[in-house]
């Protein structure tokens, strides 16, 4: 697989990938992939965009109906790609991290065909894509470096977490509309009081003794 810090003149199309939901305790670990033209101007139309995690909600909110209304417009496109707690429990994280984003990548080509060696992929921290991408470049901390990174962590972010308010409303006595699955001392508590339910990661909860799996 070739890597490259020097960005190739050839290609047409930048994508940028990100995961949310690592830690967490519940729900679906996500990731999302962002294409955009290599030259469209991303910090002048998302301006200010960083990590999701360094955002807060009502702000990701406002860049996400952004992203929609450039995707409306044609410019962009993107995708987020989910793996169950069943299936964390199954393959693990790493696998299960790898084939969400190898579907988000291919959600985007469902939606826009293009070729490998045109698109110029950047990813987050230890992320790979597929070996086909002869083009990708793996950016610690890229989320808070790279506009086409953050963008993808905020789209899975916002939709990751709407998805954990939407679970909240079958299992309320989680909190999971506060929480999102992360481990506070007071999902700590609710799991010591009712035992995990079926959107818990049980591989995720062997180091908690009082926890009945």
């Amino acid at each position: 697989m070739k890597k490259t810090q020097v960005r190739p003149t050839s290609v047409k199309y930048l994508i940028g990938i990100d995961e949310v939901g690592r830690g967490p305790l519940a729900g679906p670990v996500a990731v999302g992939a962002f294409l955009a033209p290599i030259d469209l101007n991303l910090l002048e139309i998302f301006a200010g965009v960083r990590d999701s995690k360094k955002l807060p909600p009502h702000k990701r909110e406002q860049y996400l109906k952004l992203v929609e209304s450039k995707v409306k417009d044609g410019l962009v496109l993107y995708a987020v790609s989910y793996v169950s707690p069943a299936q964390i429990d199954k393959w693990g994280l790493t696998i299960s991290i790898r084939r969400a984003l190898e579907h988000s990548i291919e959600k985007l080509r469902s939606k826009k065909f293009f070729f490998e060696d045109e698109c110029l992929v950047l990813l987050d921290g230890g992320l790979k894509a597929p070996k086909e991408f002869i083009y990708q470049e793996t950016i610690i901390k890229g989320d808070d470096k790279e506009p086409i990174i953050s963008l993808a962590s905020v789209v899975a972010k916002v939709l990751r977490d709407k998805k954990l308010i939407r679970l909240s409303k079958k299992y309320p006595q989680y909190d999971f509309h506060i929480n999102k699955g992360y481990g506070t001392k007071y999902h700590l508590e609710k799991l010591r009081t009712f035992g995990p339910c079926p959107i818990h990661r049980r591989s995720f909860l062997k180091d908690f003794a009082f926890i009945t799996t």
